[in-house]
């Protein structure tokens, strides 16, 4: 599970990226990629409509997404929850209940050699349509070097 701030912009991009990646991979049945927010502002919302401009862009399909907010019960029925940026991260530390809950924390950056470091993907919520590209690409180059890691764990499913 994938987890911005309100489950519009980011972890929406991410669901939908690292969903294709496994589906091209051939191991789509296997996956379930999913996402949400730490907040409740955008519940039942479609994605930002710039975050389906820019996955359009790039051959994604974004038109089922519905945002919603992470539970508690989050925990328990995803093996790795995601956070975008360290401040999702935070929050979803202190929502765990458990070090179970807490060891499936993960910030996605952290698994893209390419990221230099950089730990935050950048909310485009306030900036332009180029910035949400911008974004995507960030996505895209994290959720492959995720996918590579996880997927010696997945074939042997």
């Amino acid at each position: 599970m994938f987890v911005c701030t309100g489950n519009i912009c980011r972890s929406p991009m991410a669901e939908i990226v690292f969903r294709d990646i496994a589906d091209r991979a051939g191991l789509g049945a296997r996956v379930v990629s999913t996402s949400s927010g730490t907040g409740d502002w955008h519940v039942g919302e479609r994605a930002d409509s710039r975050t389906l401009d820019a996955l359009a862009r790039r051959g994604y399909d974004g038109a089922r997404h519905r945002a919603r907010q992470f539970t508690l019960d989050d925990f328990e029925r995803n093996d790795l929850v995601v956070a975008l940026d360290r401040s999702h991260e935070r929050i979803l530390a202190s929502w765990a209940r458990t070090t179970t809950d807490a060891d499936k924390l993960a910030l996605l950056l952290s698994f893209d050699p390419e990221a230099h470091g950089n730990l935050d993907v950048p909310d485009p919520y306030y900036a332009g349509p180029e910035m949400f590209d911008d974004v995507l690409g960030m996505i895209e180059s994290a959720s492959r070097a995720l996918f590579r890691q996880l997927e010696p764990a997945i074939r042997q499913l």
